[in-house]
């Protein structure tokens, strides 16, 4: 379970230090892709797998799936971490998720979300009062 908030910076090579608490999980490997909201998704290498099985699943008959399905496989880079922690980000994935050197660690339960630091303090800025007022129609049974 991935949570909390952590703050690394990008190296000069574009590698990552992953937050500590969180290497043993995906010492495994990993899969870094690009997310919704112009951020970067980190997913253990199984929960991945899950994930795209139920992605190929869909009916590539559809227009909709199969741009997503490019999109999403195309945009997905397995690494490993090395013995220090780090991660090579792909120059295509920094670039898409805006990254410069400081950079945003999120949680986010069965992923990570990476974040250039000053993208990441816009979208709390412009979502706060949504996640203040949530109602139950957000997450059913919960409030």
């Amino acid at each position: 379970m991935f949570l909390g908030t952590h703050y690394p910076r990008l190296d000069d090579k574009g590698r990552l230090t992953l937050p500590a608490k969180f290497r043993d999980e995906l010492a495994g490997g990993l899969m870094v892709t690009k997310g919704q909201d112009h951020c970067l998704y980190v997913f253990p290498r199984a929960e991945f797998e899950q994930m795209a099985r139920k992605v190929a699943e869909a009916p590539f008959t559809n227009d909709a799936v199969r741009a997503y399905q490019r999109y999403l496989f195309a945009g997905t880079d397995e690494q490993r971490p090395d013995g220090q922690g780090r991660v090579l980000i792909a120059p295509e994935l920094r670039r898409y998720a805006g990254l410069t050197k400081e950079c945003v660690v999120v949680g986010a339960f069965t992923r990570l979300e990476i974040w250039d630091a000053a993208a990441w303090q816009t979208y709390l800025e412009e979502h706060e009062d949504g996640y203040a007022t949530a109602r139950e129609e957000v997450i059913p049974g919960v409030f």
